[in-house]
């Protein structure tokens, strides 16, 4: 099977009809994942087929859930999300959505630049610095195995505008960190993914800040 006709049956299974162009664009960012991979470290796979099951699809099944989250235009920022995983796919799949790519690796945050000016996306941004320096306020703030919930709530929570959602992607229902999350953050959805050509699980916590009750 050929990248494109591998690309759309996962597409498929996920209940996502791609264009042409954002086919296009998806294999065209998972060959500069590879291009640039020996200056910027940007993943451990080597394989085409491995980077399109392990970082394009596994980033595209996060479309619909953030459909249903979020329907309409807004603002995303993935955090820690060093090639672009998933903030790229998401400015590629929802040209609605302006993204910005957090990481604290420069090169990293570079890549991301370098992405949305190959491939035209107004709506990509790569952003270098810290998640807990940053400022801003964020309709989605998006992670995807970048630390501990906990850790990844924390350092985030200043950049929530109101009414927003955190979403959390996850291999494993991460039993012991939903144990230990922050008092005010109510958890609302652990969502299991099934991600077409990847055997492991996969879920998304999404989570927001929990009302403060006045008296």
């Amino acid at each position: 099977m050929t990248q494109v006709a591998a690309l759309h049956a996962g597409a498929a299974a996920l209940g996502l009809t791609l264009t042409e162009r954002q086919s296009e664009r998806l294999l065209a960012y998972a060959a500069l994942i590879l291009k640039w991979n020996k200056v910027y470290n940007l993943t451990a796979l080597r394989d085409p087929a491995l980077v399109l099951s392990h970082h394009l699809l596994d980033s595209m099944a996060v479309i619909e859930p953030l459909r249903r989250e979020r329907p309409t235009k807004g603002n995303l920022l993935d955090v820690g999300a060093g090639a672009g995983l998933p903030g790229a796919v998401i400015a590629i799949l929802r040209d609605d959505i302006d993204v910005s790519c957090l990481d604290a690796v420069a090169k990293k945050a570079a890549f991301v630049q370098q992405v949305a000016a190959e491939l035209k996306l107004p709506n990509l941004h790569g952003v270098h610095a810290r998640v807990e320096s940053l400022e801003g306020q964020y309709d989605i703030v998006s992670s995807r195995a970048f630390a501990s919930l906990p850790d990844f709530f924390n350092g985030s929570v200043q950049l929530l505008a109101p009414g927003a959602r955190w979403m959390a992607m996850k291999g494993k229902v991460p039993t012991d960190e939903l144990a230990a999350l922050p008092p005010g953050v109510d958890v609302f959805h652990v969502e299991h993914l099934t991600v077409p050509g990847l055997d492991a699980e996969r879920c998304i916590v999404w989570a927001r800040e929990k009302a403060t009750v006045v008296d």
